[in-house]
């Protein structure tokens, strides 16, 4: 059977399952989306019929959001998984509700389809040990909006068959993805770890009194955003000179941030309630216009992105070169 038209199963129909299965409709899959909890079975085609619009108006399918639509599947009953020949899991991070949902879908599905998880806090050798077949288990580990971005990380537990992470590797240049496999599970995969060194610095300047989080923010968006689009930490510093890197590092590692614990800033809004643009109030405070406005903006701002992303992809150079 073609990739693109194998049927694919999405259980958890939060914001991600519903980006999750948009993306892989966008694709070409037929897709079955298995809600855990009822209130999935209010708003998951609300949510999937909204990102189709949203894409068919920013010009990336050709049909309508009705044509997409037709192959889906919206239900709580784990029978219709039984001709996915991948199931992605998109619950809470939770070990106990994992494994019972992994026990409904390994009873439905054939022995060579593959199960991943969506987790972004969980090893995967932790989690393919809930399973009856390991081997077969892998992280899929996806950025919102899962229709628009380019990110994606495969990522292989103690106990995977490489050979059939390779496999989600191609199968994933199908769904719009310049994807990442982890060979060897650690926690937190490759971006996060790469992510949480910078936030943990970053909360670390702003207690400290070095700067405010305005300062900070700004500073990001003007330096690390800028080129962040175009090349990775590796690409930056052969771009730039890496003796350069050499020499700060000797004397700057030494003073970066390196605690355990989680900090005081943090640990005080989430104590009192805070989420962030969710409900107003985090790091900065949003009344529910700007709250609302935000969120319309970062969808837009995810169009603009991609467009330019993929005006520069990571084989730009090699590709220039042919043409010459």
């Amino acid at each position: 059977m073609e990739a693109s038209k194998i049927q694919i199963g999405v259980v958890g129909l939060g914001l991600m399952g519903c980006s999750i299965s948009t993306c892989l409709l966008m694709s070409g899959h037929p897709v079955v989306a298995i809600a855990p909890i009822s209130v999935d079975m209010e708003t998951a085609e609300l949510r999937i019929r909204k990102h189709l619009n949203k894409a068919k108006e920013e010009g990336l399918l050709t049909e309508t959001a009705d044509f997409y639509l037709g192959n889906l599947i919206i239900s709580e009953d784990y029978g219709h998984l039984k001709l996915c020949q991948l199931v992605i899991e998109c619950t809470i991070e939770n070990e106990e509700i994992k494994r019972s949902v992994y026990g409904k879908i390994e009873a439905e599905i054939a022995d060579e389809a593959l199960i991943t998880s969506n987790t972004s806090a969980i090893p995967i050798s932790e989690l393919q040990n809930l399973t009856q077949k390991p081997e077969r288990f892998f992280g899929l580990h996806w950025a919102e909006p899962s229709h628009t971005t380019r990110f994606l990380e495969i990522i292989c537990g103690a106990k995977s068959d490489v050979k059939k992470g390779e496999y989600l590797y191609e199968l994933s240049h199908g769904w719009g993805k310049e994807p990442t496999l982890v060979r060897k599970d650690i926690r937190g995969f490759i971006a996060n770890r790469l992510m949480y060194s910078m936030y943990r610095e970053a909360i670390y300047l702003v207690e400290n009194g070095y700067a405010t989080v305005e300062d900070v923010d700004r500073a990001c968006r003007n330096n690390t955003g800028y080129w962040m689009t175009l090349v990775g930490v590796f690409g930056w510093m052969d771009l730039t000179g890496v003796p350069a890197y050499h020499n700060v590092m000797k004397d700057l590692n030494a003073t970066l941030y390196n605690g355990t614990e989680v900090p005081k800033l943090i640990d005080d809004i989430v104590k009192s309630g805070g989420k962030g643009v969710s409900n107003g109030h985090g790091f900065y405070e949003y009344s529910p216009e700007e709250a609302k406005l935000w969120e319309e903006t970062f969808a837009d701002f995810s169009y603009e992105i991609r467009k330019l992303a993929l005006k520069y992809p990571a084989d730009v150079v090699k590709s220039k070169l042919k043409t010459k």
